[in-house]
């Protein structure tokens, strides 16, 4: 049981406290509710240009990092299509020294040309190191397109196209920063060897004359239906022919998420799923083969990832995985299946509780998700899933016309 308090400053800040006194440190999470999906289709990429431009320094703090180090502390950042968050956690006696720090690149981030162009090299170097010179690394570049047609994720966090990073003016980079950078845009979490009051006075303190800047409203447009299989065929210089196989999937908010989470663990969460053991052990199709969903705010994805052994054609290997996707929707789950994953889930989310990062970060995250008190629920939400549940949603996720196939023909193959 995670105990929390929550706080909402008068500039619309959300401030949310744990107290645990079984640690020396403290953990600082900010989450802003900015992603991909909110970025303009010919300026995209700018909420991970941001991930690293907010580690460049302020008037205040020309040298963010080295004030971190000097603290004993440790700091990273994440984006992904929905929202960008930054963690901080240092010895809890650094707590002001943390909120100083956070504040103040809320508001006087260094948006200079040097600052800009440094962090536009570092996310060029990104792109072609991760997406360009690994082997499948190109993945999410060719099925995000594929899949989606209209709505942003159609893009990955990297942009459509490294050269709108690249071509970013100051100006661009400093209205995207004024619109979304914003203390009615933010959560910040607070977890360690604390006080809520002592919190709470930092807070109002370092964030409470930061002027709120207007929530952003959005308004996507929602991805029609599928209604015939897509696919993409790939010649590349990776180790083995490998396929993805991707399914339109329920969106974050809808109860049939967590049937569809379920459906991804009975098929290949270890060395007991089906995947692993009828067509890696028992067929020998696979080398590996792996099935997750994205599990994004809007309606994501539910993918079947695989590389094949050597000599088997794709027709086969397709047929093999769409006959296990099939036998969910209506075939008996053996005795205890169901239970047996839905443990896992509630062993892997409470070990999830262990370090104070790590519930500052599910504090923010269930917070935006405007359900935080599925902090202590979500596994009893998980348990309530029925067997039904499961041949229902499967049914309605694996059909031939909701299909993007991509395939990865290795070169010499």
């Amino acid at each position: 049981m995670v105990e929390y308090k929550k706080y909402t400053l008068d500039n619309g800040l959300t401030l949310l406290v744990v107290e645990d006194v079984s640690t020396p440190l403290v953990s600082v999470n900010s989450l802003f509710g900015v992603g991909a999906r909110d970025e303009n289709p010919s300026r995209t990429g700018f909420a991970h240009l941001f991930e690293h431009l907010m580690f460049g320094g302020t008037a205040n703090v020309p040298d963010y990092d080295k004030v971190v180090t000097v603290i004993g502390g440790d700091s990273n950042a994440s984006t992904n299509n929905d929202f960008t968050q930054y963690h901080l956690t240092v010895p809890a006696r650094f707590l002001e020294t943390a909120f100083m720090l956070e504040s103040d690149r809320m508001c006087n981030l260094d948006l200079s040309p040097r600052s800009l162009a440094v962090q536009q090299s570092v996310v060029t170097e990104e792109y072609n190191y991760r997406y360009l010179n690994r082997p499948y690394g190109d993945m999410w570049l060719h099925l995000r397109p594929l899949c989606y047609r209209v709505h942003p994720y159609r893009w990955c966090t990297i942009g459509a196209d490294i050269a709108h990073v690249q071509e970013a003016t100051l100006d661009d980079v400093a209205s995207f920063y004024n619109r979304f950078y914003c203390p009615d845009n933010a959560i910040v979490a607070v977890v360690g060897n604390v006080k809520s009051d002592e919190v709470l006075r930092l807070a109002e303190k370092y964030y409470g004359n930061i002027p709120l800047g207007g929530k952003p409203q959005r308004c996507l447009p929602a991805e029609p239906r599928q209604t015939e299989p897509r696919s993409l065929s790939l010649n590349r210089d990776v180790p083995s022919n490998a396929l993805y196989l991707a399914y339109h999937a329920p969106a974050r908010l809808d109860p049939d998420l967590r049937a569809a989470d379920l459906v991804s663990d009975i098929l290949s969460n270890g060395r007991s799923s089906r995947l692993y053991n009828r067509l890696v052990k028992a067929k020998a199709l696979f080398t590996e083969i792996d099935a997750f969903i994205t599990g994004d705010v809007d309606p994501g994805l539910f993918l079947v990832a695989g590389k094949l052994c050597d000599g088997v054609a794709f027709d086969a290997a397709i047929g093999a995985v769409e006959e296990e996707l099939a036998s969910l929707s209506s075939d008996p789950l053996p005795h205890g299946e169901l239970e047996k994953v839905q443990n896992r889930f509630e062993s892997t989310f409470v070990y999830g509780y262990y370090k104070a990062l790590d519930r500052a970060q599910l504090l923010c995250y269930y917070d935006w998700l405007g359900h935080i008190d599925w902090i202590n629920n979500e596994p009893l939400l998980y348990r309530q899933v029925s067997e039904e549940d499961i041949h229902r949603v499967a049914a309605a996720m694996f059909r031939k016309d909701n299909q993007s196939t991509l395939l990865y023909n290795a070169c010499g193959a």
